[in-house]
């Protein structure tokens, strides 16, 4: 379920994009910094700040996972059930491990959201659908990199 391709989308990407919803069907979209793909089905999420995202798992195991490359303009959305994890749960070592080699001391993990791939769908910029023959990956970074201003320039 979880490719090469998207396996190498999700990191690359800095951020993540978690949407749950409460008990009352209201969503809530949170962003993750620590985040991995642990195997071809699963991606663990740190919950270092996301109180609300927790708790809502808990009442609604069905999320979605989007992430982007902002300058490419494409990405993926997981769709998918969590289940939150908690220190004392006896497979957590195996979960966390990766989490805690990007968070390190920084970061405090109070539990990890074990997110289960049901479905993978593409995300790409609208410009790669309606101007196929002149929108291509290099067109898009290039007119993103002068939207946000950026200098990919060499570090000193």
């Amino acid at each position: 379920m979880l490719t090469k391709e998207v396996c190498a989308s999700a990191e690359q990407s800095v951020l993540c994009w978690l949407a749950t919803s409460d008990e009352s069907g209201q969503p809530n979209v949170s962003p993750k910094e620590v985040f991995a793909v642990l195997d071809s089905q699963h991606i663990v999420v740190a919950n270092i700040a996301s109180p609300k995202s927790a708790k809502n798992i808990r009442i609604n195991q069905k999320v979605c996972l989007s992430f982007i490359d902002i300058f490419v303009q494409k990405g993926f959305k997981i769709i998918g059930t969590a289940t939150e994890l908690k220190p004392t749960a006896q497979e957590y070592s195996h979960w966390v491990a990766p989490l805690l080699a990007m968070a390190g001391d920084r970061y405090p993990i109070h539990s990890v959201l074990v997110i289960k791939a049901t479905a993978v769908e593409p995300i790409v910029a609208p410009s790669y659908r309606l101007y196929p023959a002149e929108t291509s990956e290099e067109s898009q970074t290039q007119a993103a990199l002068r939207t946000y201003g950026v200098n990919r320039g060499k570090r000193p």
